[in-house]
This record gives C-alpha cells, structure tokens and sequence, in this order.
C-alpha cells in the first residue's frame, strides 16, 4: 500500500464530504492561532482555550475514524472490480492438465503502485495521521490479444505465429543455397467460458501467408482448423474433453509448438516427421491431475493411416485408388509418419481403426526446475482400405506403436537448462507397408524407427531495454534419428541409400524482449549416410510471438 501526502488532485477522489472536513480542520486551526492571542492575558481564557483544544482533539479523532472507514471501502471496492476482471480463459484453463493444447508462457506483470505496508514508525516520535491510497489499477494480460478487455464476460482471444527468412540449401537443385521468406503461419486462438466448468477452445491456423491458391497475388498457402473442442471440469483429478479435434498427447513439442517454447527457428527435429507434429486429429479425452507431481490424459482418436497423396485419389468409396494406379505412401523411410495424419472432415477417412494414447506429466517437489513425461501411442491398424502393391495385391493390416520419454530442467539458482528426448515408432507388419510396395527401394521402411535429441541453453538477463527485462537465450541441439532400421520386408528392392538415417547439429540463440516475443538466429548442419550427403544446411532468422 502506498503512503504519500495527498494532493488537490487525490483529495477529489474521495468527494465533497473529504473536502467539507478538511475545511473544517483548517478554520479550526486558525481559530486556533488568532483566540490565544485573545485570551493569553488571564487564566481563565487559558482554561477556555484547554478546553477549545480537547474538544478540538476529540473532533480530529473522529475525522480520522471517519476518513479511515472510507479508505477502507474504497480499497474493498477497488479489490472487488480488479478481481471481477475478466481474464484470459486459456490462461487459467490450459495448465489444469497436460492435455490443455495452449499453455500461456508470459510471466504476470506487478501491479503498478505499492509492494507493501509502510514501516512502522517510531514509538518516540509518534507519526502524523497518514491516508493510504488504494492501489493503482494492475497493468495484466487483457483477454482480447493482449489489448483490450473482453466485450463478452469469459471470452478471450489469444494468437501466436512465426515468420521465417534466410538461406538454406536446396537438395533438389544439388545443395544450392537458396535466399527466401515464410511468413510461416498466424494462428488465433478463441476461448470462451460457456459457465466456470464448460470451456470452449479453437485454434484457427493460417499458414504461408494466404489461404488460397492465388497466381496474381502469389499465394500457396491454407487456412485450417488445428483444434476445435469443448472441455467439462468435473473435478481435479477426472476432466473430460468432448469428441473434437485435439493433439495427441505424444512428446512435449506436439502439445505445446508455440514459437515462444523453444529456441531454434524450426520446431525440434524430432517433430518434423517421426512425430508428425502438429499432430492433429478427431479425438475425445480424459485428463486430471494423480497428485501435486503427476498428471494424466488418456485419449482415444482416429487412427492414422497409410497414406499420403491427394483428396483426388480418394475414391467415393472411401478406398485408395483402384490396383494398377500407384498412390504415395503415408509412412516412409524418408519422411517418417509426416504424411500419415487422418483427414479432419467430410468423413474422408480410410479406415475404421481406432487409436489410443496417453500421457503421464512429472514435475516433482522435490526436485525443483525439472518436469518431464512419458507417453505412447497404438493403433492396431494404419492400413488403409483398399490398400495395395504396385502388382495389384492387396496389403494386410499393420499396426502402430509409439513410445516418447522426454525432460526439462531449469538448474535453480542459474541460467542453465538441459533438454533430452527419445522417442520410438515400432510397425507390426512392414511388409504390408505402402512404402515397401511401390517401386521406389529408397523410401523403405524396417520394422522400427527412433531418434533422440540433447540440447544445453543458458538464459542471459540483459536488464531492462524499452521498458521490459530482455533475456538471450544461446543453445546447441544434437539430434539423430533413423527411419531405416532392419527388419525390411515387402516387394520392393532393399536399397535404402542411407537418407533416412540423419545428424542434426543445431546452433544459435534466442533473444526475448518479452517472455512473448522471440527473436531467433539459428544454424543447422545436417549429416547423413547418402553418397551425396544431406545438402540441406540452413542459416535461418525468425520472428515468433505468442500472446
């Protein structure tokens, strides 16, 4: 609470009643000064103005009491309106679990004015009557993207993005280092607090810069839907998510892929393919928390399948193209499980499986800094329907598993923080695999893929530059993983040329002028075991925000 003498100004804020009483003090004091001047000559004025003095004192005390119980009902109602505030649902909502897809990064800003009660004064030199103003308004986070107060009680608006630029090589042109600019996506996120325990959340996602296919303004990119889905707070420990689409709860990454959550310009390696992140899908799940340390969710969703081309050659039947017409796999040797994620709409599925995966998230007491989790993943068939060899014969079912260990830990007390991830994908049947069975021995896939990553960061405070605290944030990462293990069967020939086996060296830095802004140099050296090597090394910049 702040102390501090008051002006006309802060005077006015307690209304004409104040004023009338300060009035009042004032002509009692100068009636003060002119009478003992009056009645000094006898004793009898100076019993008079003893007396004049004490009931003056006694009408001092009760003014004070007076002002105090204002002061007091001024605070309470500034208490009650800044409470009352509406508040950014995902904020309070999106760390109930670890299931919540949004989780806000920002640190709350203090409140403008007092930090704590005024010393006491000495008991020898008893202090003047001192008013305490209320606090100043607080400067937080407003529920309409950070700038403006909700016009619906329980709604607000939150949008993170990224824009990329800088020159990467081209493997195409034969590693030719190639300049450009992505503005890679700007995703909304809407919220609404139907009542306290039924929320609604969205993510609407626009990526490269349009929505459209558009040859005058140059435009090649979507706008989707990447979650979409009601929550019910039943209790604490058992919360349900209705049917909707959600993430599936694999890594830490795929649930939390906000700009502002790691430090390279690009999402871990580990996430571009092996965990086909943003790894979205129609789902419902259940989520709580065990205890203080551990949290869970367990969702069951449409499986992913074996198929990556077009809507074009889904047929009305719901299938892959008829046998004798080629389709492009979903799960390669190449690219991992990155074009293996079941269609969001228009009941565009090709098969009847159905998914399970689950999450358990750590963060324990007793070692402060450090929180981790585990998941996994099953579908007992990524085979879609109609699936088929290049001579025409029909594949049988292949099932998924896949299992990710994965940690963080901040050291207390300095600005190290270590990062480490395994995760594993494991196929029931290889052979009946499309990659395994369309004339290209390059893209095989064995019975298993893995990879694994270890990054060190230290976060530097750079003190305060345009009226916020700056943090740099320099990392390396290595990453390997191989999506070409043994245990190959099916037509093809067995001729992996080494592409899907890779090494990821990672460096660069982070710069934050605000926990939701970032600004980010990073550069990648790729390895891997083709004649020709990867030729795809990068020197990137980037732009992310997240509030």
């Amino acid at each position: 609470m702040l102390s501090q003498p008051y002006t006309h100004l802060e005077a006015s804020k307690f209304g004409p009643g104040f004023r009338t009483r300060a009035a009042l003090l004032a002509a009692t004091a100068l009636s003060i000064v002119t009478g003992s001047g009056a009645f000094a000559a006898d004793d009898s004025a100076n019993e008079a103005l003893l007396k004049k003095l004490d009931k003056m004192e006694r009408r001092i005390e009760a003014l004070e009491a007076e002002l105090k119980q204002k002061d007091s009902r001024l605070q309470a109602e500034a208490g009650t309106k800044s409470s009352s505030r509406p508040g950014s649902v995902r904020s309070a909502n999106a760390t109930a679990s670890s299931t919540d897809a949004k989780q806000t990064p920002d640190a709350k800003q203090e409140a403008n004015g007092a930090k704590g009660k005024p010393e006491a004064q000495s008991a020898e030199a008893p202090a003047k009557p001192m008013l305490n103003l209320p606090p100043l308004p607080a400067a937080g986070d407003k529920p309409i993207l950070g700038v403006a107060d909700s016009p619906v009680p329980g709604l607000s608006i939150g949008a993170y993005g990224e824009v990329k630029f800088g020159s990467v090589q081209n493997p195409a042109a034969n590693g030719q280092w190639q300049n450009g600019f992505d503005a890679q996506r700007f995703v909304l996120l809407p919220t609404y607090a139907i009542t306290p325990n039924i929320i609604f959340n969205a993510e609407i996602e626009f990526e490269h810069a349009g929505s459209g296919f558009d040859n005058d303004d140059k435009l090649h990119g979507t706008a989707e839907i990447e979650q979409l889905w009601v929550d019910f707070k039943i209790l604490d420990q058992f919360n349900w998510r209705a049917p909707g689409i959600d993430l599936v709860p694999i890594g830490y990454i795929n649930q939390h892929h906000e700009p502002t959550q790691f430090y390279s310009v690009n999402r871990p390696e580990l996430y571009n393919g092996l965990i086909p992140s943003t790894w979205k899908v129609p789902a419902s799940s259940v989520y709580g928390t065990i205890s203080e340390d551990l949290k869970y969710q367990v969702m069951v969703s449409t499986s992913n399948e074996d198929f990556g081309d077009s809507f074009d050659n889904r047929t009305d039947a719901r299938t892959v193209p008829p046998p004798g017409t080629p389709y492009v796999a979903g799960i390669d040797g190449l690219n991992g499980l990155g074009f293996s994620r079941p269609p969001l709409g228009d009941f565009q599925q090709l098969n009847n499986a159905v998914a399970v995966s689950g999450r358990l998230d750590v963060t324990p007491t007793v070692l402060p800094g450090f929180a981790g989790s585990v998941s996994a993943y099953y579908s007992p068939n990524t085979t879609p329907r109609g699936a088929h060899d290049d001579f025409g014969n029909f594949l049988g079912h292949s099932s998924l598993t896949m299992f990710d260990a994965e940690f963080r830990y901040r050291v207390p007390d300095t600005g190290l923080e270590l990062r480490g991830e395994y995760v594993r994908a494991e196929f029931g049947h290889p052979e009946n695999l499309r990659a395994n069975n369309d004339s290209d021995p390059t893209n095989n896939v064995g019975r298993t893929m893995y990879g694994y990553s270890g990054e060190i960061a230290y976060h530097v405070p750079l003190g305060t530059i345009l009226n916020s605290e700056w943090e740099a944030v320099p990392f390396y990462r290595y990453t390997y993983q191989n999506l070409q293990t043994g245990g190959f069967a099916g037509t093809d020939a067995n001729l992996p040329t080494g592409a899907g086996q890779r090494q990821f060296h990672t460096a660069g830095f982070a710069l934050f002028p605000s926990p939701k802004i970032a600004l980010k140099a990073t550069y990648q050296h790729v390895i891997d075991k083709s004649i020709t090597g990867a030729m795809s090394d990068s020197f990137l910049g980037g732009v992310g925000f997240f509030f």
